[in-house]
Protein backbone atom coordinates (compact mmCIF):
# COMPACT_ATOMS: atom_id res chain seq x y z
CA UNK A 1 0.00 0.00 0.00
CA UNK A 2 1.55 3.32 -1.10
CA UNK A 3 2.20 5.69 2.03
CA UNK A 4 0.34 8.52 0.83
CA UNK A 5 -3.28 6.06 1.04
CA UNK A 6 -2.14 5.59 5.27
CA UNK A 7 -2.09 9.73 5.53
CA UNK A 8 -5.33 10.58 7.22
CA UNK A 9 -7.30 13.12 5.20
CA UNK A 10 -7.61 16.32 6.54
CA UNK A 11 -10.58 16.89 8.79
CA UNK A 12 -13.37 19.28 7.33
CA UNK A 13 -13.23 22.40 8.47
CA UNK A 14 -16.10 22.56 11.61
CA UNK A 15 -17.97 25.82 9.87
CA UNK A 16 -18.04 24.42 6.39
CA UNK A 17 -21.42 22.68 6.53
CA UNK A 18 -22.78 25.65 8.10
CA UNK A 19 -21.17 27.32 4.60
CA UNK A 20 -22.37 24.55 2.57
CA UNK A 21 -25.89 25.09 3.53
CA UNK A 22 -26.10 28.80 2.92
CA UNK A 23 -24.89 28.40 -0.74
CA UNK A 24 -28.43 25.71 -0.91
CA UNK A 25 -30.51 28.43 0.24
CA UNK A 26 -29.13 31.52 -0.70
CA UNK A 27 -27.42 31.02 -4.33
CA UNK A 28 -25.52 34.12 -4.76
CA UNK A 29 -23.21 33.86 -1.91
CA UNK A 30 -20.64 31.44 -1.86
CA UNK A 31 -18.32 31.03 1.47
CA UNK A 32 -15.43 28.68 0.83
CA UNK A 33 -12.55 27.98 3.98
CA UNK A 34 -9.16 27.42 2.40
CA UNK A 35 -6.13 25.03 3.54
CA UNK A 36 -4.14 26.13 5.13
CA UNK A 37 -1.48 26.01 2.82
CA UNK A 38 -4.09 27.36 -0.16
CA UNK A 39 -3.49 30.90 -1.13
CA UNK A 40 -5.84 33.41 -0.77
CA UNK A 41 -7.32 34.57 -4.32
CA UNK A 42 -6.21 37.94 -5.36
CA UNK A 43 -6.61 40.05 -8.91
CA UNK A 44 -9.34 39.75 -11.41
CA UNK A 45 -12.41 41.70 -9.02
CA UNK A 46 -11.18 39.82 -5.75
CA UNK A 47 -10.02 42.10 -2.75
CA UNK A 48 -8.91 41.39 0.83
CA UNK A 49 -10.90 42.32 4.03
CA UNK A 50 -7.73 44.01 5.23
CA UNK A 51 -7.44 46.06 1.86
CA UNK A 52 -10.61 47.15 2.45
CA UNK A 53 -9.68 48.10 6.11
CA UNK A 54 -6.75 50.30 4.62
CA UNK A 55 -8.51 52.54 2.66
CA UNK A 56 -6.52 52.70 0.14
CA UNK A 57 -6.57 52.31 -3.70
CA UNK A 58 -8.31 48.66 -3.53
CA UNK A 59 -11.46 50.47 -1.38
CA UNK A 60 -11.42 52.97 -4.46
CA UNK A 61 -12.12 49.89 -6.89
CA UNK A 62 -14.37 48.39 -4.37
CA UNK A 63 -16.61 51.27 -4.13
CA UNK A 64 -16.60 52.42 -7.84
CA UNK A 65 -18.33 49.39 -8.37
CA UNK A 66 -21.20 50.71 -6.13
CA UNK A 67 -21.29 54.30 -7.75
CA UNK A 68 -21.45 52.59 -11.73
CA UNK A 69 -24.13 50.16 -10.41
CA UNK A 70 -26.44 53.29 -8.57
CA UNK A 71 -25.36 55.20 -12.20
CA UNK A 72 -26.96 52.22 -14.27
CA UNK A 73 -29.79 51.28 -11.96
CA UNK A 74 -31.15 54.84 -10.90
CA UNK A 75 -30.17 57.41 -14.21
CA UNK A 76 -28.51 59.84 -11.20
CA UNK A 77 -24.58 59.74 -9.47
CA UNK A 78 -25.63 59.03 -5.61
CA UNK A 79 -23.12 61.17 -3.21
CA UNK A 80 -19.91 59.71 -2.02
CA UNK A 81 -20.98 58.67 1.59
CA UNK A 82 -24.30 57.27 -0.35
CA UNK A 83 -21.90 55.05 -2.33
CA UNK A 84 -19.60 54.05 1.18
CA UNK A 85 -22.76 53.32 2.68
CA UNK A 86 -23.88 50.96 -0.17
CA UNK A 87 -20.40 49.51 -0.43
CA UNK A 88 -20.10 49.17 3.41
CA UNK A 89 -23.64 47.17 3.71
CA UNK A 90 -22.15 44.88 0.35
CA UNK A 91 -19.09 43.74 2.50
CA UNK A 92 -20.55 43.76 6.14
CA UNK A 93 -24.19 41.89 5.35
CA UNK A 94 -22.10 38.40 3.89
CA UNK A 95 -19.08 38.99 5.94
CA UNK A 96 -21.39 38.78 9.55
CA UNK A 97 -22.96 35.71 8.35
CA UNK A 98 -19.53 34.17 8.29
CA UNK A 99 -19.49 34.26 11.97
CA UNK A 100 -23.43 33.96 12.58
CA UNK A 101 -24.92 31.80 10.81
CA UNK A 102 -22.31 28.53 12.58
CA UNK A 103 -23.21 29.77 15.42
CA UNK A 104 -26.57 29.60 14.58
CA UNK A 105 -26.67 26.21 12.86
CA UNK A 106 -24.10 24.61 14.73
CA UNK A 107 -23.45 26.68 17.99
CA UNK A 108 -19.98 27.18 16.55
CA UNK A 109 -18.48 30.75 16.40
CA UNK A 110 -15.53 31.04 14.02
CA UNK A 111 -13.02 33.75 14.60
CA UNK A 112 -11.53 35.41 11.43
CA UNK A 113 -9.02 38.05 11.65
CA UNK A 114 -9.46 40.89 8.99
CA UNK A 115 -6.63 39.00 7.10
CA UNK A 116 -8.54 35.99 6.96
CA UNK A 117 -11.39 37.14 3.99
CA UNK A 118 -11.07 37.98 0.52
CA UNK A 119 -14.40 38.87 -1.66
CA UNK A 120 -15.24 38.92 -5.41
CA UNK A 121 -18.67 40.88 -4.75
CA UNK A 122 -19.54 39.95 -8.47
CA UNK A 123 -19.46 36.39 -8.26
CA UNK A 124 -20.73 36.49 -4.11
CA UNK A 125 -17.73 34.55 -3.36
CA UNK A 126 -15.88 34.84 0.02
CA UNK A 127 -12.99 32.64 0.95
CA UNK A 128 -12.22 32.23 4.79
CA UNK A 129 -9.26 31.15 6.93
CA UNK A 130 -10.44 30.00 10.25
CA UNK A 131 -7.88 29.43 12.51
CA UNK A 132 -9.56 28.85 15.77
CA UNK A 133 -13.21 28.93 16.75
CA UNK A 134 -15.51 28.52 20.09
CA UNK A 135 -18.05 25.46 20.90
CA UNK A 136 -20.11 24.01 23.46
CA UNK A 137 -18.66 21.18 25.93
CA UNK A 138 -20.75 18.47 24.20
CA UNK A 139 -20.29 19.44 20.43
CA UNK A 140 -18.29 16.93 18.92
CA UNK A 141 -15.84 19.12 17.57
CA UNK A 142 -14.50 20.54 20.90
CA UNK A 143 -11.67 18.45 20.74
CA UNK A 144 -10.68 19.43 17.39
CA UNK A 145 -7.49 21.40 16.72
CA UNK A 146 -8.87 25.70 17.35
CA UNK A 147 -11.53 24.42 18.95
CA UNK A 148 -11.70 27.03 22.41
CA UNK A 149 -14.47 25.66 24.53
CA UNK A 150 -16.51 28.39 26.48
CA UNK A 151 -18.76 26.83 29.25
CA UNK A 152 -22.29 27.84 28.20
CA UNK A 153 -24.80 29.36 25.72
CA UNK A 154 -24.40 32.87 26.77
CA UNK A 155 -20.58 32.72 26.92
CA UNK A 156 -21.04 31.66 23.12
CA UNK A 157 -22.85 34.22 22.82
CA UNK A 158 -20.62 36.76 23.48
CA UNK A 159 -18.21 34.85 21.38
CA UNK A 160 -20.55 35.47 18.42
CA UNK A 161 -19.81 39.44 19.40
CA UNK A 162 -16.43 39.75 20.06
CA UNK A 163 -15.45 37.44 17.07
CA UNK A 164 -17.76 39.77 14.58
CA UNK A 165 -15.94 43.17 16.64
CA UNK A 166 -12.85 41.73 15.63
CA UNK A 167 -13.30 41.24 11.99
CA UNK A 168 -15.60 44.25 11.57
CA UNK A 169 -14.07 46.70 13.55
CA UNK A 170 -11.14 47.32 11.34
CA UNK A 171 -13.02 47.76 8.36
CA UNK A 172 -15.50 49.86 9.37
CA UNK A 173 -12.45 52.09 10.04
CA UNK A 174 -11.17 51.89 6.38
CA UNK A 175 -14.75 53.33 5.31
CA UNK A 176 -15.83 55.54 8.10
CA UNK A 177 -13.43 58.64 6.63
CA UNK A 178 -16.06 57.96 2.97
CA UNK A 179 -19.16 58.14 4.95
CA UNK A 180 -19.65 61.51 6.63
CA UNK A 181 -20.92 59.42 10.03
CA UNK A 182 -19.50 58.62 13.57
CA UNK A 183 -18.38 55.90 15.39
CA UNK A 184 -22.20 55.01 16.85
CA UNK A 185 -23.50 55.51 13.61
CA UNK A 186 -21.23 53.04 11.92
CA UNK A 187 -21.87 50.47 14.58
CA UNK A 188 -25.25 51.30 14.38
CA UNK A 189 -25.06 49.71 10.53
CA UNK A 190 -23.02 47.05 11.96
CA UNK A 191 -25.61 46.07 13.95
CA UNK A 192 -27.97 45.96 11.32
CA UNK A 193 -26.05 43.70 9.34
CA UNK A 194 -25.72 41.31 12.18
CA UNK A 195 -29.30 41.14 12.44
CA UNK A 196 -30.85 41.20 8.63
CA UNK A 197 -28.24 39.23 7.78
CA UNK A 198 -28.86 35.93 9.59
CA UNK A 199 -32.46 37.01 9.73
CA UNK A 200 -33.12 36.99 6.28
CA UNK A 201 -31.33 33.48 5.73
CA UNK A 202 -32.75 31.94 8.70
CA UNK A 203 -36.12 32.44 6.86
CA UNK A 204 -35.18 30.77 3.81
CA UNK A 205 -33.48 27.77 6.12
CA UNK A 206 -37.68 28.16 7.57
CA UNK A 207 -36.32 29.30 10.84
CA UNK A 208 -37.35 32.81 10.62
CA UNK A 209 -39.03 32.50 14.78
CA UNK A 210 -35.82 30.44 16.22
CA UNK A 211 -33.74 33.33 14.51
CA UNK A 212 -35.90 36.18 16.11
CA UNK A 213 -35.31 34.85 19.36
CA UNK A 214 -32.04 33.84 19.44
CA UNK A 215 -30.92 37.36 18.24
CA UNK A 216 -32.94 38.86 20.74
CA UNK A 217 -31.10 37.20 23.27
CA UNK A 218 -27.68 38.21 21.36
CA UNK A 219 -28.13 41.46 20.89
CA UNK A 220 -30.66 42.90 24.45
CA UNK A 221 -29.40 46.52 23.83
CA UNK A 222 -26.14 46.76 26.50
CA UNK A 223 -23.50 45.33 24.77
CA UNK A 224 -21.21 47.96 23.21
CA UNK A 225 -19.86 48.74 20.78
CA UNK A 226 -23.15 47.75 19.19
CA UNK A 227 -26.20 49.76 19.17
CA UNK A 228 -29.34 48.93 20.15
CA UNK A 229 -31.63 45.67 20.23
CA UNK A 230 -32.48 43.86 17.74
CA UNK A 231 -35.60 45.57 17.26
CA UNK A 232 -37.85 43.32 16.38
CA UNK A 233 -41.69 43.61 16.51
CA UNK A 234 -45.10 42.42 15.39
CA UNK A 235 -47.67 44.35 13.23
CA UNK A 236 -50.72 43.19 12.59
CA UNK A 237 -52.04 42.50 8.98
CA UNK A 238 -55.37 43.60 7.00
CA UNK A 239 -56.99 40.15 8.38
CA UNK A 240 -55.60 40.12 11.25
CA UNK A 241 -52.41 37.98 10.01
CA UNK A 242 -48.73 38.58 12.15
CA UNK A 243 -46.10 40.49 10.46
CA UNK A 244 -42.62 40.42 12.04
CA UNK A 245 -40.62 43.59 11.31
CA UNK A 246 -37.75 45.40 12.82
CA UNK A 247 -36.14 49.25 13.45
CA UNK A 248 -33.19 49.18 12.46
CA UNK A 249 -30.55 51.09 13.81
CA UNK A 250 -29.27 53.11 11.23
CA UNK A 251 -30.37 54.63 7.82
CA UNK A 252 -29.33 52.87 4.55
CA UNK A 253 -29.39 56.18 2.73
CA UNK A 254 -31.33 54.35 -0.22
CA UNK A 255 -33.69 57.38 0.37
CA UNK A 256 -31.50 60.08 -0.81
CA UNK A 257 -31.94 57.89 -4.74
CA UNK A 258 -35.65 57.40 -3.90
CA UNK A 259 -37.58 59.35 -1.67
CA UNK A 260 -40.40 58.01 -2.17
CA UNK A 261 -38.99 54.39 -1.86
CA UNK A 262 -37.91 53.37 1.66
CA UNK A 263 -37.13 50.34 2.78
CA UNK A 264 -39.41 48.37 5.26
CA UNK A 265 -37.27 48.40 8.42
CA UNK A 266 -36.10 51.71 7.90
CA UNK A 267 -36.39 54.11 10.81
CA UNK A 268 -38.31 56.69 7.83
CA UNK A 269 -41.21 54.27 7.21
CA UNK A 270 -44.47 54.36 9.25
CA UNK A 271 -46.30 51.10 9.88
CA UNK A 272 -48.76 52.18 7.56
CA UNK A 273 -46.48 51.71 5.19
CA UNK A 274 -44.47 48.82 6.51
CA UNK A 275 -48.18 46.75 6.38
CA UNK A 276 -48.61 47.70 2.82
CA UNK A 277 -44.87 46.09 1.88
CA UNK A 278 -45.34 43.21 4.06
CA UNK A 279 -49.05 42.25 2.76
CA UNK A 280 -49.15 39.87 -0.23
CA UNK A 281 -51.06 41.41 -2.84
CA UNK A 282 -54.00 39.29 -3.36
Amino acid sequence: MAVSALLAAPAPSPVAASYARLTEVFAGLRAEVLADDAAAPSGDGWVGAAELAEGGAALDTFLAFDDEQVLRDYGTRARPDVVASFGLHRYAWPACLLVTLPWFMDRRVPRIPVQGVSFHRAMGHMTVRVPEFSCLPDDPAAGLPGARVVADEAALRAEVLAAVAEHIEPVLDGFRPRMRRGKRALWGMATDEVVEGLWYIAHLLGEESRAMSELELLLPGTTKPYVGTAGFRELTGPNGESLPTRDRASCCLFYTLRPEDTCVTCPRTCDAERVRKLTPAP
